[in-house]
């Protein structure tokens, strides 16, 4: 490999081409066509649909990655079409399947598969699934047909849906522009929609057959399947006047303080740390969420290594621990409780969860044998009577709304996140984000003035509530489930970072911990089974540990609200303090994006982490300080998946 880290490594940390997707065009009406399956459905510009794939799934809920071939596709001015073939199949099963996609300039558009089991094949679910973007849809009505042609009047919902809000479902109408409707007619079977913003993606997810039937289900060897889903459009959206190119952030009023920043640490990888000690120091975090698991072996002595890893780091230590037992629960606490308070109750922060409840629980299944969380927290005080106790849910959102947590003996609710629950495409990672907003309003609304904590939570899972465990990605791609992932490596990483800590420092959070010191969700590289291309040459910084680093200084200061044009593009977050003025920026796009500042800076200086400063950052801790620069213009250019740090005196 050369010295110099190809463009690819800088920004996503792999290596690995992803085909750029193929647009398909009829008039006003435009998609893009992505491993057979349509994205961004347009009408006149404007998003109506996120989405329409033909998806098979293994009985694990694994996502096949069908082999297509004989693909034709015909374009017209007025219309398009396009079929191919399908083979979704492993060494047990197989299934095949033809696609039709057509569409024309009035907006309709027909996306037709016909199927055949080939072996008996298991799946939890094989058909269509239908996405509908949450930006202006959250709050606003639907009509539906059921399958009965029944017609009800709904709303998408405002709050995160902790289970399915519309069912048995033939067909969804809402209004995507001012004098404009789309209808999505899905036949073949009957369909019901979930809340995907639970998961961190920023859509409603229709899908094929109800979870209250049986599954896994087979499909028998020889069995057709025949679906379709239709678009009809009515109305036409007026037409829109040119926009500016340049992103615009608007820097308003104080709405509060900055949180502090957190970081995780398995302590499986407290030696890794001490090795890295004067680094990840530097970097400033507040907290360092210790974890704790005896399933994983852990102890006393794991307690102590997490422990001297804090104290290296200056971090405050905070104890993350599962419970194992259900009966006896309480000893187990008041067991832990006498280890801690025989180290000398270091831990002023405590956080429980059964281990019971780090698996999900689907909507319509009995929940496991588990501790009664009111007596577990109960238990838990009296363990660790002088701590501050946190509990909720150390798997995701999800679990958390679906078994919403008493509070009366917990000082803050806490919980994570992955980016890479349904999908691992670089868009599907960074559009996540704009669901954040609204797990921070659905926290607040069933906690209430409760605090809430975020985090560890990275791009990368930790644990795989929905499997038996993380993908392990031996060959450093991007995929779903993904515990070691490349982009924690690149600068996708540290932009996700900045727009994650913003999202939900404006949503209120108390504290904020993103990924761990080192590993696979760390801020410098370390030896690891798994590849990290250049790394493994030259060591070094990740492109977050500077994002962190500079958020972790912000704590404290009054937080600015801002507004952004075009959030899903660029994020930002801005503070004021004594020492003037910070305004952070992160280019969340794999393209140049123009940010256009307001009001006007007077005087200040820049410092750009992008592609060009990436080997500058991984050898250096201060990399930002000396590579700051005069501002000369209100406006910035950010190259893809950049991050610039804006200091005003």
């Amino acid at each position: 490999m050369s010295e110099e880290p190809s463009r690819h490594i800088r920004l996503f940390g792999t290596e690995q081409l992803v085909p750029p997707p193929r647009m398909l065009r009829a008039g006003e009406l435009a998609a893009e066509l992505e491993a057979g399956n349509l994205r961004y459905i347009r009408f006149g510009g404007i998003e109506m649909i996120r989405a329409i794939s033909f998806i098979v799934r293994d009985k694990n809920w694994g996502t096949y990655n069908p082999v297509v071939s004989d693909l034709k596709i015909t374009e017209e001015r007025e219309s398009f079409r396009l079929v191919y073939q399908a083979i979704a199949k492993d060494e047990t099963q197989e299934f095949h399947y033809t696609a039709e996609i057509v569409g024309h300039s009035n907006g309709a558009l027909r996306f037709h598969a016909h199927g055949r089991a080939i072996t008996d094949f298991v799946t939890n679910r094989t058909g269509f699934v239908v996405l509908h973007p949450i930006g202006e849809l959250a709050g606003k009505e639907a009509l539906l047909v059921d399958v009965e042609g029944k017609s009800v009047e709904t709303r998408f919902p405002e709050l995160i849906d902790p289970v399915q809000p519309m069912m048995n479902l033939r067909s969804i109408r809402h209004a995507f522009a001012p004098g404009a409707t789309v209808e999505c007619r899905m036949e073949g079977d009957a369909y019901e929609m979930e809340d995907q913003r639970n998961w961190t993606d920023a859509s409603y997810k229709t899908y094929v057959r109800p979870l209250a039937r049986p599954w896994p289900y087979a499909l028998s060897a020889g069995m057709p399947l025949d679906q379709t889903v239709t678009l009809t459009v009515s109305g036409k959206p007026a037409v829109r006047t040119g926009a500016s190119t340049a992103i615009s952030v608007r820097v308003e009023e104080h709405v509060g303080a900055v949180p502090s920043l957190g970081l995780g640490l398995d302590p499986d990888d407290a030696e890794t740390a001490l090795i890295h000690a004067e680094a990840l120091a530097s970097v400033g975090a507040s907290h360092l969420i210790c974890h704790f698991d005896p399933r994983r072996g852990h102890d006393r002595n794991s307690l102590q290594r997490s422990l001297e890893a804090a104290t290296a780091l200056g971090a405050t230590p905070w104890l993350e621990a599962v419970v194992t037992e259900v009966g006896d629960f309480a000893q187990e606490l008041a067991a832990l409780g006498k280890t801690v308070g025989e180290l000398g109750s270091p831990f002023p922060v405590v956080l429980v969860s059964p281990a019971s409840d780090m698996k999900c629980t689907l909507p319509g299944s009995d929940w496991p044998p588990c501790p009664p969380a009111d007596q577990l927290y109960r238990a838990a005080r009296l363990a660790f009577p002088h701590a501050k106790l946190g509990g909720g849910m150390f798997s995701y959102f999800t679990e958390l709304n679906r078994k919403r947590p008493p509070l009366d003996d917990l000082d803050f609710v806490s919980f994570t996140t992955s980016a890479l629950v349904h999908a691992g495409d670089d868009r599907s990672v960074t559009e996540g984000l704009e669901s954040l907003p609204h797990i921070a309003r659905s926290v607040r609304g069933f906690t209430g003035d409760r605090p809430y904590a975020v985090g560890p939570s990275a791009i990368g899972m930790r644990d795989n509530p929905y499997g038996a465990a993380p993908m392990a990605n031996p060959h450093n791609v991007r995929q779903a489930m993904n515990r070691n992932d490349p982009r924690q490596r690149g600068l996708l990483g540290a932009a996700w970072s900045l727009a994650y800590f913003a999202h939900f420092a404006r949503g209120g959070a108390q504290a904020i911990a993103l990924g761990g010191a080192v590993g696979p969700f760390g801020l410098v590289h370390s030896p690891a089974t798994y590849p990290q291309p250049w790394f493994d040459q030259h060591g070094g910084l990740l492109p977050a540990f500077h994002v962190l680093r500079g958020l972790a200084r912000l704590k404290g200061r009054r937080l600015r609200r801002v507004e952004i044009s075009a959030p899903r593009e660029i994020q930002a977050i801005a503070a004021s303090g004594p020492g003037g003025e910070e305004i952070w920026l992160a280019n969340l796009m794999g393209d140049v994006r123009r940010v256009s500042l307001h009001p006007r800076p007077a005087t200040g200086r820049i410092s750009l982490l992008d592609a060009d400063s990436f080997v500058t950052a991984a050898s250096n801790p201060d990399a930002l300080d000396r590579l700051a620069k005069p501002m000369t213009s209100s406006e910035i250019e950010l190259d893809a998946y950049a991050v610039a740090r804006i200091q005003l005196s």
